[in-house]
């Protein structure tokens, strides 16, 4: 196979080999963030990047608002550092570095300085490790004004839009699944990026269009095989980005369809879901023949016991039931 060919390698690979190919093409990108040296990484995303750069793979102590401070200063003075947390949860340390630091100050110095900064935030359901390191926070993000929200869904869009990540100059946080590390799929060797704002129609359907990214993604993919076989067409929309996101491809199937789900593992109030169906409200209420639905997890924290971890998660047979009832 041609170092331009597709060979099918893992999510977490995808990721590394997109932080490797770039610290090799650019001597400004460094990572920076807790055990991700020796150890690399409480998942193991960083293994091995050490020793090929020793200067530019820097632990930290846990300190997450030292560390994050840190990273912004030096994309103000011309790097590109990407950093990562353990878990997306313990972003809230770190608020007020990503909110009224990175997020604005681009905007308040008047276009002045850029910052460059990628955040790498392992996120979500089904690990078992309980309340405070299994929350979907990407939704609280795509409130604040100057950061831009990618969620990949593949291996293909991790490497792809991991590269774009690194390239822009606004602030980007990077949201990983920690149940996708070990999802495999194709993905060039060579370097490539894929454009942020632009979401991809993974299946296409004429009955009902379903919206969903991450994990959920690929619970709605399970249910789709199923529905096939009852003849419900669903097309199926992979968002990639939430910041900017792509409402052209969404609005164009919805006027299709005429019928909408959204599959969000964000909890319920203020979520990325309720701002799908929203706009879609605003824009192609004309063209629904049912209600908008929303299949999201209930409004509590997620438990440690496996059992009503199991039972957080909408299930591939729930988003087959939704999606029915519509038709």
């Amino acid at each position: 196979m041609t170092s331009h060919g597709q060979r099918e390698i893992s999510f977490l690979e995808a990721i590394r080999e997109a932080l490797l190919q770039e610290m090799r093409k650019d001597g400004t990108v460094f990572l920076i963030g807790e055990d991700i040296g020796r150890f690399g990484g409480v998942f193991g995303v960083t293994k091995g990047l050490q020793k090929e750069f020793p200067d530019r793979v820097l632990e930290t102590p846990i300190s997450e608002s030292a560390f994050v401070g840190c990273a912004i200063g030096a994309a103000i003075a011309g790097m590109r550092p990407v950093v990562e947390l353990m878990f997306a949860d313990f972003v809230g340390v770190a608020m007020d570095q990503v909110i009224n630091q990175a997020a604005k100050l681009r905007y308040i110095s008047g276009g002045q300085i850029t910052i460059p900064l990628v955040i790498r935030m392992p996120f979500g359901v089904g690990m078992r490790f309980a309340a405070q390191h299994s929350q979907t926070l990407y939704s609280i993000f795509t409130h604040i004004p100057g950061l831009k929200v990618v969620v990949p869904s593949t291996p293909y869009d991790a490497k792809g839009l991991l590269i774009e990540a690194i390239r822009d100059n606004n602030p980007v946080l990077y949201f990983e699944h920690k149940m996708l590390y070990g999802l495999k799929g194709n993905a060039p060797e060579d370097e490539y990026i894929i454009p942020f704002g632009k979401a991809t129609v993974i299946e296409e359907g004429a009955d009902v269009t379903a919206v969903s990214c991450a994990l959920m993604l690929h619970r709605t993919m399970e249910a789709v095989k199923k529905l096939k076989k009852e003849r419900v067409s669903v097309e199926v929309i992979d968002l990639r980005t939430l910041v900017p996101m792509d409402k052209a491809t969404v609005l164009e199937s919805v006027r299709k369809t005429g019928r909408l789900v959204i599959i969000d593992e964000d909890t319920p109030r203020c979520s990325i879901a309720d701002y799908i169906a929203s706009f879609v409200a605003d824009e192609a209420f004309g063209y629904l023949d049912s209600p908008i639905k929303r299949i999201q997890p209930p409004s509590t924290p997620v438990s440690y016991s496996p059992v009503l971890e199991d039972l957080y998660l909408p299930t591939s047979e729930t988003i087959s039931k939704v999606i029915k009832s519509l038709c």
